[in-house]
């Protein structure tokens, strides 16, 4: 566990070293322009949406670790390329190597850290990995901010070179993993009915709940961070750009401070009550940017409401981190890991797709309506929450009552129970709960 935590921090530094600066990279510093620009950008993107619908498959019958190796070696010779891109199709091609290499990384690493715990340490597993994700893309956002200089592309080149590295040393890691089997009592680890796939997970009414749960999710909190959220505290609020960067720090800030205190508060509480606390939380954090656009507390009041609705987001990720994740992993039966893992990273890179294109003109024009709208997304969340903790047994909802249970539900066939139910292992606590 260690070790694959260790690489999730370096993938997540890598990406922070070049993300941030791609577009100014290949707009200004290669001189192809803010179309092309665009056009890699999205291309990074369209690539995950490309290459998750099959990663879970692969994952489940390979196994995670190959697949790791596989998708950082890619983003390798993707970030690679990048840093000698002097022309369009050399950037767009090796940004879909960089963007499909990284998507295919997110189950694989889920997978094996699934494999790597139990229901006791899976949500303590999967909020170190959110950690350990804010912090190395925030450190290496500011070592790769004091490198770059725009009048030197050999700058950016380092960047891109340095990345490849830590994807290099990220894959060299996973070959001296020795993962565990994931193996348990007969009927802990049920396999899916028919041999799983994608009718089995659209069958299975508990996960759908959490997909669109997940899509309202990143759309109303991630897909605005750099679009309509920015654009409205430039346009309505006259936030200066460089506030934006502080508003991401005080975003990074309170998650690396409040995540391992946050985890204690939620280990013991049921999980989709969290995350409805969450979607209230948000609702506060659009109400803030809101009050920073009515321009009538003056430009310091206005700023510091929109640094504390990026600080607000930044708890809520917080406690979102220990319960999305690990009830993903409890849905998921044992030969379906991997896929259930995929359809949500699929999910989220959806709603970072969507977000943006939607949040960005609202933000930028129709200030009023952009804040009622996502204060409305934010309190959906807690509806959608609270719904699905009436779906969920006792050990998928509260994980603490599963100690000796690896993976908490099962997905029968329609015809045994209730049809399309999702139930838990035959257990005292579990019987007779859905």
């Amino acid at each position: 566990m260690r070790r694959i935590q260790a690489g999730n921090a370096l993938s997540a530094f890598g990406l922070g070293f070049t993300v941030p600066y791609l577009y100014v990279y290949v707009a200004q510093v290669r001189e192809l322009g803010a179309t092309t620009a665009g056009v890699v950008l999205a291309v990074f993107a369209m690539a995950a949406l490309a290459v998750l619908p099959f990663t879970g498959r692969v994952v489940d019958r390979r196994g995670p670790l190959p697949v790791l190796v596989g998708a950082a070696l890619l983003a390798s010779v993707g970030a690679a390329g990048l840093g000698l891109a002097t022309d369009v199709p050399a950037a767009v091609g090796s940004a879909a190597l960089l963007g499909a290499g990284t998507a295919v990384m997110q189950p694989a690493l889920a997978t094996m850290i699934v494999w790597c715990s139990d229901a006791t340490t899976r949500t303590r597993a999967f909020a170190t990995q959110f950690f350990l994700q804010n912090l190395g893309l925030g450190v290496g956002g500011l070592i790769g901010g004091h490198l770059v200089d725009e009048s030197r592309p050999s700058s950016f080149t380092l960047l891109f070179g340095i990345e490849a590295v830590m994807f290099l040393v990220l894959a060299g890691m996973a070959l001296t993993i020795r993962l565990p089997r994931p193996s348990a009592p007969a009927g802990t680890r049920p396999t899916a009915p028919g041999g799983g796939g994608l009718r089995a997970l659209l069958g299975h009414r508990a996960m759908v709940q959490l997909l669109v749960l997940g899509f309202v999710l990143f759309f109303a909190c991630y897909g605005q961070f750099e679009s309509g959220l920015a654009a409205y505290g430039t346009e309505a609020a006259g936030i200066a750009p460089a506030t934006l960067g502080t508003a991401l720090a005080a975003n990074t800030a309170v998650i690396v401070a409040a995540q391992f205190l946050v985890l204690r508060f939620v280990e013991r509480r049921s999980r989709t009550k969290v995350i409805a606390s969450v979607g209230l939380i948000w609702a506060v954090a659009w109400i803030a940017a809101g009050y920073a656009g009515l321009g009538h507390g003056g430009q310091a009041m206005a700023t510091a409401a929109f640094i504390s609705t990026y600080a607000l987001f930044g708890l809520g990720e917080s406690m979102l981190s220990p319960t999305v994740a690990p009830l993903v992993a409890d849905l998921a039966p044992a030969s379906m890991v991997g896929q259930y893992n995929s359809a949500f990273a699929l999910v989220k890179q959806l709603a970072l797709a969507v977000g943006p294109a939607v949040g960005g003109p609202m933000g930028a024009t129709l200030h009023g309506p952009y804040i009622v709208t996502f204060v409305l997304f934010s309190l959906g969340i807690t509806v959608l929450a609270l719904r699905l903790g009436r779906r969920l047994a006792p050990e998928q909802d509260r994980p603490w009552l599963a100690a000796n249970s690896r993976v908490v539900a099962v997905h029968r066939p329609r015809g045994e129970g209730h049809p399309g139910a999702s139930e838990a292992p035959r257990s005292p606590a579990a019987a007779g709960s859905r």
